[in-house]
């Protein structure tokens, strides 16, 4: 693949000081550089992940990284040979961002884009804004980002045919939505079918989940900051919730997502939607909540259980195996109740 993670995230918004607070205190990020009209935010050992520029609020921009100058060179070229029209990063662009070079563009729905190479690495550790144990980064970059569009098979196209990026998995219900990885995490993408086009969510994964836990209870304490509850997704294994940023957007903060081996990984349509329990939202109509619900339901009543992922050295291992699970662990309730209930007739 030429992209090979979601390098950093650019937002334009007139709340400059509600983003201090909420970038540090809320998510725990390090602001780096404030002035009038620009504030950077770190997430690990990179100069920023994050970029907030005062400006009118709009759907920002995705920084995608490439390996070095030949990829970007080769993506140069693949925009070209697609009509895609992009211009080179100048000086100034590239000296905010932190990075040696890049490109920007944009996609068929008119979400900005950017890629670039040669990140710059700040020799003082991050010291988040409040006590955490760090984000997930490294080559799986920093998250993951979510847009919404009325046209999700014309960008499918564009971001699995142009850009190279690989389709993870996907479902139609309650909402048509595609997930696309450029490594092993899950998704650093998603696409959403929806008749507006906006960034639904941007998602940071932190390393422990009691980092998530009382990151939670920090929201919470906020009338109307989390916007979906505690839960956890059914495809990337994330335990996660949603609060909402300074200009309406939602950040998901999650731990736990999925690791997977993208040479041997085929996409496949899921069953059950977007999340194995929790997840509550606070915007949807009765009706479609209740779709949801339903959908939650079928999970629950099929007794659908799923793994964590933990990262070595972050977990002790439980006194005693669970021999129900081992034995169990490859098969559906349904196949374990028609198991039992031969087991029953044969006595």
């Amino acid at each position: 693949m030429i992209i090979k993670s979601l390098g950093y995230l650019g937002f334009n918004s007139e709340k400059l000081d509600e983003w201090v607070d909420f970038g540090t205190r809320v998510v725990g990020l390090q602001l780096y550089e404030r002035s009038d009209d620009v504030l950077t935010f770190r997430m690990d050992e990179r100069q920023q992940r994050i970029i907030v520029r005062r400006a009118p609020p709009d759907t920002g921009w995705s920084g995608w990284e490439v390996e070095d100058a030949a990829a970007l060179e080769v993506l140069r070229v693949r925009l070209t040979d697609n009509y895609v029209p992009w211009t080179e990063l100048d000086t100034q662009a590239l000296a905010l961002r932190g990075v040696c070079a890049g490109i920007s563009f944009s996609d068929p729905a008119g979400n900005r884009h950017e890629a670039f190479h040669g990140a710059n690495i700040v020799p003082a550790p991050f010291v988040p804004g409040r006590p955490i144990s760090g984000f997930r980064t490294g080559d799986h970059g920093l998250g993951h980002v979510v847009y919404q569009t009325p046209a999700l098979v014309k960008l499918q196209a564009f971001f699995e045919g142009v850009l190279g990026f690989g389709l993870s998995d996907y479902f139609y219900e309650p909402v048509s939505v595609a997930f696309f990885h450029v490594n092993a995490r899950h998704h650093s993408l998603a696409l959403a079918q929806t008749p507006n086009s906006a960034i639904h969510h941007v998602m940071f994964e932190l390393n422990q989940l009691d980092d998530v836990g009382q990151g939670y209870d920090v929201a919470r304490a906020e009338p109307g900051r989390v916007a979906v509850t505690l839960g956890r997704h059914i495809n990337d294994l994330m335990t996660s919730y949603y609060v909402r940023s300074p200009d309406g957007f939602l950040i998901e903060c999650g731990w736990g997502g999925r690791s997977i081996d993208v040479d041997e990984w085929e996409p496949f349509e899921l069953a059950y939607g977007p999340s194995l329990w929790g997840h509550d939202r606070e915007w949807p109509s009765k009706e479609a909540e209740q779709e949801a619900d339903a959908i939650r339901d079928k999970a629950r009543e099929d007794g659908l259980r799923l793994p964590v992922q933990v990262a070595k050295g972050n977990y002790n291992a439980g006194y005693e195996p669970l021999a129900w699970w081992e034995q169990n662990r490859r098969k559906s309730l349904p196949e374990i109740r028609a198991d039992a209930a031969e087991a029953d007739a044969a006595e």
